[in-house]
């Protein structure tokens, strides 16, 4: 059984910026959010649900891939729009997580998930990593990088956990408030950390 790391945050708290550090040092990276996009690709049974849900003229654009910003902005306006995607969504994003996880082939390896603590997928995890910053930094960080208003931003936050409640879950907590030479670093220690772990559950040869 590989030995998994969930790395989770908050929108513009460093998620990517952490995992595509540890996947630079060989270890396999499955990324919710790409899962999430290749399940509503056009022709998929999901994206056939939100076609037929909420109209072709509303939610396609003209190359027939879904309009994600027109998405993105009814579900975060109309919650129960948002719970119904889900459900359309997250039991095809949970197969093929786990799918890709039972192949990862490092000594570990890395679900990066946003929801990782609320859409249940911890569930798949040995142990959680939270990269954290201030919500001020965080507002900050997402509008400089999305180029989204800060209502939006605080709207996709309320969608998410509480960061006090993502930090009580945590196993591991990394600071990102810093530079990125900081962040590494704290990466370099729990990379050595995860191995040993990893190395430790991993199950013995058998004896010739």
């Amino acid at each position: 059984m590989t030995w998994v790391v969930g790395i989770t945050g908050g929108i513009g708290c460093g998620k990517t910026a952490a995992s595509d550090y540890l996947a630079a040092k060989g270890i396999i990276v499955v990324d919710s959010d790409q899962i999430a996009r290749q399940v509503v690709e056009p022709g998929q049974p999901a994206w056939r649900a939100i076609v037929d849900h909420f109209g072709a003229h509303q939610v396609l654009l003209p190359n027939q891939q879904l309009n994600r910003s027109w998405l993105r902005t009814r579900v975060f306006e109309q919650p129960e729009e948002r719970l119904w995607l889900e459900q359309q969504t997250h039991p095809a994003i949970r197969q093929q997580t786990q799918q890709q996880l039972a192949q990862a082939s490092s000594p570990y390896a890395i679900l990066a998930s946003p929801l990782l603590f609320e859409s249940g997928q911890q569930a798949l995890v040995q142990r959680t990593l939270v990269i954290d910053l201030p919500e001020s930094l965080q507002l900050q960080r997402a509008s400089q990088r999305d180029g989204n208003s800060e209502a939006q931003i605080r709207r996709i936050m309320s969608a998410q956990i509480s960061r006090e409640e993502r930090l009580q879950q945590a196993d591991d907590v990394v600071n990102n408030a810093g530079s990125l030479a900081n962040l590494q670093q704290q990466l370099d220690a729990l990379h050595q950390q995860y191995l040993a772990l990893a190395a430790q559950t991993s199950p013995s040869p058998s004896p010739k």
